[in-house]
């Protein structure tokens, strides 16, 4: 803010900070960059510090501001974001070089690229993101929009090509606040980022740069009070809608809140992931599945459900693995479990899936799901003709084959299910077969590689978010954790945390009677978010020049 006294503008201490983020350059602009960025991750899970998220979209806002006075803006404000970016994803991707450390004798001469150059290359989204933001040159209150605009379709790209990591996107930071997260029913996680950001930079129309150059004069802008007060009301709008949602809908362990007849037991077993493909362990690990999955529960399970790639061989191809896990089942149960599969070439040899498989009691398949979106790296090998490296995970020979996609399996004894492996639960708008729509989620994975790191937590939340979206109850079984059960409303029912051996019993929650509005037209939202950023720049500019 700013006080006039005889024609003379006093900053107020926001136009003041606001001047000094402005006027930094070289080494002091790019640190408080990545600090900024660095923030904006601890609002994410595990942290889950959403106010940081002002201060990092409001200081970045502030940082381009003040490129527009340089030599070059346009380069400037696009170093300004990948600074960010680079501060924002070490922050938050750390975690990846965790796996590295499984095997380090052989994935050692990695470490610098799963520390710094990951986020290096994920910072060149951020990047483009404001380069594009100083070329739309929004002015006053317009700025948040055009920064929310810009920062969602770098998190869009980000989630789509080079076939995608949509890991961390900002609308993340309200998991545990589920009257907003409700909101993702209606515009999914890339509108509640596009939201997000918009109302986290919002304080930054408070002060602006009286002629548009980094060493002006900075003042109070014209209605960025007022802007300030809508932000707010729309967010408790929000809040309160969600609210009342989450308050119309079935009490967790109520009658109407689940599937009858029907219950879940999710085995955890915990197993080391520098023990797991180790030869002399896989009796061990087989009979810890085969304990837990015996153990005593009233109501029994009619469901037995193993992470993945839970057996460390080809289950489907060992009769005496599939007869033992059938003998431990009721008549009519089923078991789910993660494992690799195999199946002959045409012209000799094996293809490797990293699969899953469901067995009844009487040791017959009754159905089968291969993984279709691959971890690059970590389960097969890009360019691997060029390429002289080896894929991290082992098992699957030289590297697995992708499956056709999304399926809707029909087991006996449950409703029609969506498996998911892995991440594949991170990509917005890809899990499920839109023309078979199933009536549940089922994530099995392995987060043993990370340890007890921020990854498992932010995979777990990811995962709830999908629920949220597709109005779909999700199952998730985890080889050390996060094991749960969530509701479509993104309601926790059961959960077992990272690092301990057990078992889950939940039922299965209801699906809502009617796909959600995001999952029915989900894109035509986004598409009208990016569309009133872009009018805003282009009218704030326009209102400027006749001024």
């Amino acid at each position: 803010m700013a006080l006039a006294l005889g024609g003379a503008t006093h900053p107020g201490p926001i136009s003041r900070l606001a001047a000094a983020l402005a006027r930094l350059v070289g080494w002091r602009r790019a640190l408080v960059a990545v600090v900024l960025g660095a923030a904006a991750a601890g609002a994410l899970p595990p942290v889950d510090a959403v106010p940081l998220l002002v201060v990092a979209f409001t200081g970045l806002a502030w940082l381009a501001d003040g490129a527009r006075g340089a030599r070059r803006p346009l380069r400037t404000t696009f170093w300004i974001g990948w600074w960010f970016g680079l501060g924002f994803f070490t922050a938050g991707l750390y975690w990846i070089a965790a796996a590295l450390f499984v095997d380090i004798a052989r994935f050692w001469w990695l470490l610098p690229f799963a520390v710094l150059g990951v986020p290096a290359f994920f910072g060149l989204f951020s990047g483009a993101a404001l380069a594009a933001y100083a070329l739309l040159g929004p002015v006053g209150v317009a700025r948040p929009l055009a920064l929310a605009t810009v920062w969602s379709v770098g998190e869009l790209v980000r989630g789509h090509v080079l076939t995608g990591f949509p890991w961390n996107l900002v609308g993340y930071a309200w998991t545990e606040f589920g009257p907003v997260l409700q909101a993702t029913s209606v515009i999914g996680v890339y509108g509640l980022s596009w939201l997000t950001v918009a109302w986290a930079a919002l304080p930054a129309v408070l002060a602006a740069p009286s002629d548009d150059g980094a060493h002006a004069g900075w003042r109070a802008a014209r209605g960025g009070g007022a802007a300030l007060g809508i932000g707010l009301v729309v967010l408790v709008a929000i809040a309160g809608a969600g609210a009342v949602r989450l308050g119309a809908a079935p009490a967790p362990g109520s009658a109407d809140a689940d599937v009858p007849s029907v219950r879940l037991r999710l085995v955890q077993p915990n197993i080391e992931q520098s023990l797991k493909w180790r030869d002399s362990e896989r009796a061990a690990i087989f009979g810890t599945l085969l304990r837990l999955s015996e153990a005593p529960a009233e109501p029994p399970p009619t469901a037995i459900i193993w992470p993945e790639a839970a057996t460390p061989f080809l289950f489907e191809q060992s009769q005496e693995a599939r007869e033992a896990a059938a003998a431990m089942l009721p008549p009519d149960g089923l078991l789910i479990t993660g494992a690799p599969r195999a199946t002959p070439r045409p012209g000799g040899g094996y293809e490797y899936w990293n699969g899953m498989v469901a067995l009844d009691h009487a040791d017959t398949i009754r159905g089968t799901y291969d993984k279709f979106h691959l971890v690059p790296f970590g389960e097969y090998v890009p360019l691997h003709q060029w390429l002289p490296i080896e894929k991290i995970a082992p098992g699957g020979g030289a590297g697995f084959s992708a499956g056709p996609g999304p399926r809707t399996l029909r087991l006996p004894g449950l409703p029609p299910v969506s498996p998911l492996i892995c991440y594949e639960v991170i990509f917005p708008g890809q899990v499920i077969d839109p023309d078979d729509r199933p009536a549940w989620l089922l994530n099995l994975t392995n987060d043993g590689w990370y340890g007890d790191t921020s990854g498992p937590y932010q995979h777990f939340a990811s995962a709830r978010v999908r629920a949220v979206e597709q109005g779909l109850p999700l199952a998730r079984a985890a080889n050390t954790g996060i094991s749960g059960v969530v509701d479509p409303y993104g309601r926790v029912i059961a959960r077992l945390g990272i690092g301990r051996a057990g078992v889950v019993d939940a039922p299965l929650p209801r699906a809502l009677p009617e796909a959600p509005p995001y999952q029915r037209w989900g894109g035509w939202w986004m598409a009208g978010f990016l569309a009133l950023g872009l009018v805003a720049a282009g009218v704030s500019r326009l209102l400027a020049g006749r001024r």
